[in-house]
């Protein structure tokens, strides 16, 4: 299995759950969360770059280049910033979704 193929069941499953959170989440007060989450990914997705290209440099690890697309930012492939924007749409999602039960906070 590709890396590629392998993200996009990660990345579909993070929507899915994103979608879900966004679905409870009433009419206006979207904007909050949908900031902080791209403000978020951006900020993953820059230490993303800088870490893993250190760390590919240093030869703590390596990609099969069969498996991989080719497209590069710096020395990591781009299938390695699917995690984290898994991470970024998941763990916000879950918190929403899964919130405290019987709190009386409604969003």
């Amino acid at each position: 299995m590709s890396y590629a193929a392998l993200n996009a069941l990660f990345l579909a499953t993070a929507l899915a759950v994103a979608l879900a959170a966004a679905s409870r989440i009433k009419g206006g007060r979207r904007k909050v969360p949908m900031a902080a989450a791209g403000a978020a990914a951006a900020v993953v997705l820059i230490l993303t770059a800088v870490f893993d290209n250190l760390m590919i440099a240093a030869g703590l690890f390596s990609y099969a280049p069969g498996l991989i697309s080719g497209v590069m930012v710096g020395l990591a492939p781009l299938e390695d910033f699917a995690y984290p924007l898994a991470a970024v749409l998941l763990l916000p999602s879950l918190w929403i979704v899964l919130g405290r039960r019987g709190s009386g906070r409604r969003m």
